[in-house]
């Protein structure tokens, strides 16, 4: 056998899956080392119609997967029998599961002999489930991060082979949380897919005593009662920027919050008001908390794009004149 077939045998076959921009950095990070990995396919879910036009869209994975020159694949169901032989076919050593969107039966879990390995944004056992940054932020945890596992039929709950931990700052919203955890996952897959091979290395089983959940998020979830604490506003803000994002109901309709900022101790606002009473003061607007008044920031009218509090007092001054 020649060197260069040995170094080829060393050489991972992987398929990878995913679909959101979540993914697409690990993917990145795999194809950028041909010497380590071989990406034979990708799967992702199929074009959507998505806007008011519903046009249909690609999946940031398969954009991303275009690029690089990769095959990619868009089955309805990966588990029909037809998709599941040429699945097989790609005689993957590895399959890279990140948010494909696609329950995966026992039969493809066990087609490759490294099984298939799954990037998830918490650090297992907390969180499992469908929206871990949220919840991190909106529970006001002081530290997230990345867990890779091999997957399992049961959600979330295969063993552990890494983890990498980051600081989560008090102003930081679920976007920016997304981005640093995609990119930190990236490194984190690398690392894992070398380890595993690795005889001496070890998974970690999951203590079942310490799994929390993470729920799938609703658009009503955005509403926010004035009558919580202020902490707990400002956190539920950050949680759901972008998606589904903040609101309070007025006699004016909807409005959504962006940004806004807790004041536990203020001059000049009316103490003696109750949750949700809305005060307007030198261009700024403020609505009474359990504790403390929310000043709001950056807001965004029905029918309107995001705006400074300062835009949006001009906006009502205007309508009032006309």
């Amino acid at each position: 056998m020649s060197k260069n077939m040995a170094l080829n045998e060393k050489i991972l076959r992987v398929v990878f899956m995913g679909t959101p921009e979540f993914a697409v950095p690990p993917l990145r990070a795999l194809a950028s080392r041909p010497d380590l990995f071989n990406i034979v396919a990708v799967y992702t879910q199929p074009d959507r119609p998505s806007g008011r036009g519903q046009k249909l869209n690609k999946p940031a994975i398969k954009v991303a997967a275009e690029e690089l020159g990769l095959s990619v694949y868009q089955p309805e169901n990966i588990n029909n029998p037809d998709e599941f032989k040429l699945l097989s076919g790609h005689m993957a050593d590895v399959m890279v599961v990140v948010a494909y969107a696609q329950f995966l039966g026992n039969a493809i879990l066990n087609i490759p002999r490294l099984g298939c390995v799954n990037i998830h944004s918490s650090l297992l056992p907390k969180y499992r489930g469908a929206a871990p940054i949220q919840y991190a932020i909106w529970n006001g945890e002081k530290e997230t991060g990345v867990s890779t596992m091999r997957l399992v039929k049961k959600m979330d709950a295969g063993p552990v082979y890494l983890q990498s931990a980051i600081p989560i700052p008090d102003s930081m919203t679920a976007q920016e949380l997304h981005d640093q955890l995609s990119e930190l996952g990236a490194k984190l897959i690398v690392e894992t897919l070398i380890s595993i091979q690795k005889p001496d290395f070890k998974e970690t089983v999951q203590d079942e005593s310490k799994v929390t959940y993470a729920k799938l998020i609703k658009k009503e979830d955005g509403q926010i009662q004035w009558d919580k604490s202020g902490v707990e506003i400002i956190n539920q803000i950050r949680a759901l920027n972008p998606w589904p994002g903040t609101f309070t109901v007025s006699d004016r309709g909807i409005l959504k919050i962006h940004r806004a900022k807790f004041h536990e101790n203020t001059s000049g606002l009316p103490s003696e008001l109750k949750a949700g009473s809305i005060h307007q003061m030198s261009g700024s607007l403020w609505v009474r908390c359990s504790n403390g008044w929310i000043e709001l920031l950056v807001v965004q009218p029905e029918g309107r794009k995001p705006m400074s509090v300062a835009d949006y007092l001009n906006g009502l001054k205007g309508a009032q004149k006309k």
